[in-house]
């Protein structure tokens, strides 16, 4: 018996796969369970119209990362710190002080996607990378000034 699945289920198939299984098994567990679903024609064409919208949807997902990657390149942010002899910082400017300033820049940017590898620990520019969508990467220019 062919059936779609509706979620994951380990060993037999992910989200959305169409696989050949027992009938015993669909009708006894998968759909007692929720789990998969008979592949009749029309939820063929239901499961086709739902990969559509979740591929319109990725695409404006892109395109507005693409977007937001335009205006940040072009976005210099200033950040105060404490700083001692020699232009060196106490303590040093961390992922989540950027996203807060960010923030106050009316840019929603998750801490986690800043990809710093250390906090900055100098006054100055620092070119720091964030990863917008897993194909979208913008660089935002932070300058560090004292306090």
């Amino acid at each position: 018996m062919k059936v779609i699945f509706l979620q994951d289920v380990k060993g037999q198939g992910k989200k959305g796969e169409i696989k050949e299984v027992s009938e015993g098994y669909a009708r006894n567990f998968l759909f007692k369970k929720g789990l998969a679903q008979e592949a009749t024609p029309g939820n063929l064409k239901m499961l086709e119209a739902h990969k559509k919208s979740e591929a319109k949807r990725k695409e404006q997902e892109r395109e507005d990362a693409k977007a937001l990657a335009k205006e940040l390149e072009n976005f210099t942010l200033t950040v105060k710190a404490k700083a001692g002899e020699g232009g060196r910082l106490f303590g040093g400017v961390s992922t989540k002080q950027i996203a807060e300033e960010l923030k106050k820049a009316n840019y929603k940017v998750d801490k986690r996607k800043i990809e710093l590898s250390e906090p900055i620990r100098t006054l100055g520019y620092t070119n720091v990378p964030i990863k917008l969508h897993p194909e979208v990467t913008a660089t935002v220019k932070v300058h560090v000034v004292e306090e």
